[in-house]
């Protein structure tokens, strides 16, 4: 039996579409899964690297992110701001956040404290936590930032005690007048004596290299299923021609 194809113009648009959106999308989630790939590798050769000593001068945030960092100065204790609908477990706070003034310099650092329990009956309430006063010695990890949270209504002015839902290094450079390194730590343990209160178990940064692949091979795969269709449906249109 001979096999006949009938070919339209109107289908093969329409699969040459699919096939290079297909291929396209699919192509981009293995970007997305490598770039992905190569964040996971970063944070395990931060975390087995020696703690970069942070000092006065400038570093860039992509050479510091992941690291683990210890630094010494003090806190700016009169500027805290507190970042709401920051989950932890099955509960709901705050994370803190406070400049640090690097000892020996102007220069400051964004330090996530740790996390605040919310107190459901009054919002604006924040639970008490110690401080550590003068010069102590602090380790953790750089992020880039705090995180983001979807922002209900403009936000606030930011001013120290402020309940916000974001709040960047930027931000908080120029409502403090600080100079401040392009980055945060996330604090990873108690600083000193005073340091109390707070919860430093911090989340693991969420790289979904998995999820990506995933999406890869759906797309990959209506790539193919559109391009079998137009040949299965061609043959078939050519088979049923003379009937």
């Amino acid at each position: 039996m001979v096999m006949a194809f009938r070919f339209k113009w109107v289908p093969f648009a329409a699969t040459v579409l699919l096939v290079a959106l297909g291929v396209s999308l699919g192509q981009w989630q293995d970007r997305r899964a490598a770039e992905k790939t190569a964040t996971e590798a970063r944070l395990q050769a931060g975390g087995a690297a020696a703690p970069l000593l942070l000092g006065a001068a400038a570093v860039p945030a992509a050479e510091a992110e992941f690291r683990r960092v210890r630094v010494t100065g003090e806190f700016v204790a009169g500027w805290p701001l507190y970042l709401e609908n920051r989950p932890y477990k099955n509960g709901t706070g705050f994370y803190l956040l406070m400049p640090f003034r690097i000892a020996g310099s102007e220069q400051h650092v964004l330090v996530a404290r740790g996390w605040l329990p919310r107190n459901m009956a009054q919002r604006e309430q924040i639970a008490p936590y110690g401080t550590p006063p003068g010069t102590v010695t602090l380790e953790g990890v750089v992020r880039r930032n705090p995180g983001h949270v979807y922002q209900l209504g403009s936000a606030p002015a930011l001013k120290p005690h402020a309940i916000v839902q974001n709040a960047g290094v930027e931000e908080v450079a120029a409502a403090s007048g600080l100079r401040m390194q392009p980055f945060i730590i996330e604090q990873t343990a108690p600083a000193g004596a005073g340091d109390t209160g707070l919860v430093q178990d911090w989340p693991a940064p969420a790289t979904g290299v998995d999820k990506h692949r995933g999406y890869a091979f759906q797309w990959y795969a209506l790539a193919v299923m559109a391009a079998l269709f137009f040949v299965v449906t061609g043959f078939r249109r050519g088979n049923n021609r003379g009937k």
